[in-house]
């Protein structure tokens, strides 16, 4: 090729470079505007190892969230025998009783999709009765007495998490497809729709908002000290963040974006793409978020081999309160539930596929 084509080629690529650039200027600025945000990476990364708790019990079979308050521990066994909940003493973690009683009798629990412990309350969701449990200590402090059952509004389609907004309300994932997620009262009564699912995909918002809402299941915290609603999309790498004194909304995507799913026969979601997120938890100065990020097809080529691929996350993802990246964690093992305390640089998280499932991280 001549000197004065090469020189033709560099400019025209040179040209074509510099107007995509423009394009993707342009288009960012303008999606930063709406409050939506990018990352790509975290200015800080580090490696964690795990500590092990030893326990003085074997009855947990598959720890999914654990949450500390004061001198009290619990954790939640989603696949629980007998119980769904169960009391630990800390930071001893001595086992002390268990809650949440396997069955379908009226003081029974069918499943429990997540628990939150509040001021010395334990409040519990079983979505297959779609009901809300409350739970107050014993004079002891050893065990969970049941105090109260709430049936939510038949309108509240099965809801798989939840979080606690004040004395009175709880905010609950709306999986209707028709906003974000509800405010509900604590007498299960529906107040308010609010928000919309952020996503790009038009068609599937107006044609298939259930599907659409089952592909963005998100796991939710909420601090009442600073506002802050927090929600981490299970499939792709989309974070919400909800500041609910001053009524803002921002939206973060991931390099893997949004959740990618396709409609099934029956008008399910079907998800492709990545496995997300499985934890968030919001504290006074920052957003941890618990990320897997392993494609679905790695998944599938795993069990063709007749390997089961690991179940759990192996990375932290932390946010400051108005979505920029500030650290990642990379840990020794793969986790799934997390409870953060600052004041003590310490992360105590859930292992499902280890005898020893409690594990303590020195951040």
């Amino acid at each position: 090729m001549l000197l004065p084509d090469i020189a033709l080629k560099n400019s025209i690529t040179l040209l074509f470079l510099s107007f995509f650039l423009f394009i993707s200027c342009d288009h960012k600025h303008k999606e930063y505007a709406k409050g939506v945000l990018f990352y790509s990476g975290f200015p800080h990364e580090r490696e964690l190892i795990g500590e092990v708790i030893e326990l003085d019990t074997a009855l947990l079979r598959y720890p999914f969230r654990i949450r500390i308050e004061g001198d009290r521990a619990i954790v939640m066994d989603l696949h629980g025998l007998d119980h769904y909940g169960h009391l630990f003493q800390y930071p001893g973690f001595q086992y002390l009783s268990s809650f949440g009683k396997r069955g379908d009798s009226p003081t029974e629990m069918l499943s429990m999709e997540n628990f939150r412990l509040q001021n010395h309350v334990v409040w519990t969701l079983d979505a297959n009765k779609s009901e809300l449990t409350r739970l107050d200590f014993s004079s002891s402090g050893d065990s969970l007495l049941r105090d109260e059952t709430v049936t939510l509004d038949e309108d509240i389609l099965r809801p798989l998490d939840f979080a606690i907004y004040n004395d009175t309300t709880f905010v609950i994932p709306d999986y209707s497809g028709e906003s974000r997620f509800l405010k509900v009262s604590c007498k299960g009564k529906l107040i308010e729709k609010i928000g919309a699912i952020p996503t790009t995909n038009e068609k599937a918002l107006q044609e298939a908002r259930p599907a659409l809402a089952q592909a963005w299941r998100s796991f939710m915290d909420y601090n009442p000290d600073n506002g802050i609603l927090a929600m981490a999309t299970q499939l792709g790498e989309t974070l919400e963040i909800y500041n609910l004194k001053d009524n803002t909304h921002k939206v973060l995507y991931g390099p893997e974006g949004e959740p990618e799913f396709k409609i099934g026969k029956n008008g399910s979601s079907i998800p492709i793409g990545i496995m997300g997120f499985s934890d968030i938890k919001v504290t006074d100065k920052h957003i941890y978020a618990v990320f897997q990020g392993v494609k679905f097809k790695e998944m599938l080529a795993a069990y063709q081999r007749g390997k089961e691929p690991e179940d759990g996350s192996r990375f932290i993802y932390v946010f400051d309160l108005q979505g920029n990246p500030v650290q990642k964690y990379t840990l020794d093992r793969a986790i799934y539930g997390i409870d953060i305390n600052e004041k003590t640089n310490t992360i105590v998280a859930t292992e499902v596929e280890s005898d020893d499932p409690i594990i303590e991280f020195k951040i």
